[in-house]
């Protein structure tokens, strides 16, 4: 039997080459049908890797307390996020004050997400985000100092003109690779500050926090008006719990000192947000299911589309060889043999158009996995699935012209011209 398999996948590709064009056309389909499946999912998997990346830096012990929900909505359909009333400084100093549960607690406004930095003759793009902060923002965002220090109490008490930046930044700003610690560097037009940090690089993935990302005493966003508008300000509080075991802990008392603070009634539900770290990957991988099945029907549609074409190849190919189904016939091969012949020629055929799918599908997935800084990425599962798709589309494709074939009568098939 192992014998026979061989002599019928050398048959196949004599096949093969003697319809070149009309099975290089299909190969050709079928291979888009598996490049989109696989380039797709590839994709989905690489994003979902940069998700759980970025957000399990800060940890499972990270809560946040914002005026809104962590919902996502993507496009017209979803839930929107729940926005409350702003968060005033002055009641995230409350909270920092009264707020006794073992942990880091950091106060953030998001001041700009299109600023632009200079020093001397070199500037970056309008895409960098300004915040500001306390010294336990690198604590509660999960981010460490590649150089240079943290800020100190006395720097964000007094509002000074000190700054720490991303990786991304310092790349642009010191091309000549000089230290960029105790320069001045500018901020659009809110003058300069000085550098006296740098952050380890983190990646720019979904635009949360990375290193395109500069940081300001929370007291100079405050002081700064053309920073930021003051009507509009509202601030994050982070929360970094040592303990991970008691963050359910201290996210109820965390609930309830801020309903005190913002003076909400008993009975009635927070006027703000409660946003653990791992929420908002959670939802957005979530989301991610529409995605997956959007690349399965494309696949689906593309590979039905090849299947009819195979079949219409091994139609004509046992129309073209009925003279040689007779010769075989007639020296012995059975009904089964004729039927494994074509049979395995279509799954050969099927399985060449996969493995081109699945090398063109890996290529543009890992393009994109590498854009947003993973590594090399193989999604084992769905291979094995698009070989086990294209197995399914050979056999549907041609077993019907197999069975043809193989129910031909030898005389006829002889007398065939």
């Amino acid at each position: 039997m192992p014998g026979l398999f061989k002599v019928n996948i050398g048959i196949a590709f004599s096949s093969i080459k003697g319809q070149l064009l009309r099975t290089v056309l299909t190969i050709i389909i079928i291979a888009i049908g598996i490049t989109a499946l696989v380039g797709i999912l590839t994709s989905i998997t690489a994003m979902k890797e940069a998700i759980n990346s970025n957000f399990s830096s800060m940890g499972a012990n990270t809560f946040a307390l914002r005026n809104r929900d962590a919902t996502i909505r993507i496009g017209r359909k979803g839930k929107r996020p729940k926005v409350y009333r702003n968060i005033s400084y002055d009641e995230a100093e409350a909270f920092v004050e009264q707020y006794t549960f073992p942990a880091d607690v950091s106060i953030t406004n998001d001041a700009s997400d299109i600023a632009t930095l200079k020093y001397e003759n070199e500037k970056t793009d309008p895409n960098i985000e300004i915040d500001g902060t306390n010294q336990n923002f690198i604590i509660t965002s999960g981010y460490q100092l590649s150089a240079g220090r943290n800020f100190s109490p006395d720097e964000i008490k007094e509002g000074r003109r000190v700054i720490i930046i991303g990786q991304d930044i310092a790349k642009s700003l010191f091309k000549k690779q000089e230290n960029p610690i105790d320069k001045l560097i500018s901020i659009g037009e809110a003058g300069q500050y000085r550098v006296i940090g740098v952050l380890q690089s983190k990646g720019n993935s979904f635009g949360f926090g990375g290193d395109r990302i500069a940081l300001l005493p929370i007291e100079v966003v405050r002081s700064y008006s053309h920073l930021i508008d003051a009507s509009d300000m509202t601030f994050t509080i982070s929360v970094f719990v040592h303990n991970p075991n008691l963050i359910d802990a201290a996210i109820s008392e965390a609930k309830g000192t801020f309903r005190v603070i913002r003076k909400d009634k008993i009975g009635d539900d927070e006027d703000f947000g409660v946003v653990k770290s791992d929420d908002l990957s959670n939802v957005l991988i979530s989301k991610m299911s529409t995605l997956t099945i959007g690349a399965l029907i494309i696949g689906i549609i593309t590979l039905f589309g090849a299947a009819i074409g195979l079949m219409n190849i091994m139609l004509v190919s046992v129309t073209e060889r009925t003279t040689e189904i007779g010769i075989r016939k007639s020296l012995g091969a059975t009904r089964l043999i004729i039927l494994f012949q074509f049979l395995i020629e279509a799954v050969v055929i099927s399985q060449m158009g996969g493995v081109f799918g699945i090398i063109f599908g890996l290529i543009i997935g890992n393009f994109i996995a590498i854009s947003f800084g993973i590594g090399f990425i193989i999604p084992w599962g769905w291979i094995i699935t698009a070989v086990l798709i294209c197995l399914a589309v050979g056999i549907f494709s041609g077993l019907y012209p197999a069975i043809k074939a193989s129910k031909l009568d030898p005389i006829e098939a002889l007398r065939y011209e």
